[in-house]
């Protein structure tokens, strides 16, 4: 299979997982999704440990991810991605919870995709 069908494949899967979601956890998804995408347009999304998944090309290790577990939806960075650590601390952001999303949320979603992948 070509590398682009490999790659539209991917992104199938990504959809179909997001897709099969209960409400309100497929909205959810589908926002952070186009959110992710257009924060870091070359990423390659891809279906990882069963969840969506975002690195910088389809050979590369995920950087950013979400899931869904028992109705509890979390935001990831991977070990992999580049986070900013806060000064006072020695603590590296890796998880957020998420039930509701709104425009502030994306924002802030749009720059820790930004940072992770620089």
């Amino acid at each position: 299979m070509p590398k682009q069908d490999k790659t539209a494949a991917d992104l199938q899967a990504v959809l179909e997982k997001i897709d099969s979601w209960p409400e309100p956890y497929k909205s959810i998804g589908e926002r952070l999704h186009g959110t992710i995408v257009e924060a870091g347009p070359k990423m390659a999304p891809r279906i990882w440990y069963g969840m969506p998944g975002y690195a910088a090309a389809r050979s590369k290790p995920v950087l950013v991810f979400f899931r869904l577990d028992d109705g509890v939806m979390s935001l990831g960075i991977s070990e992999k991605a580049t986070v900013e650590q806060e000064a006072d601390s020695t603590l590296r952001p890796s998880a957020w919870f998420l039930d509701d999303i709104d425009e502030a949320t994306l924002t802030k979603v749009a720059s820790l995709v930004r940072t992770a992948f620089s």
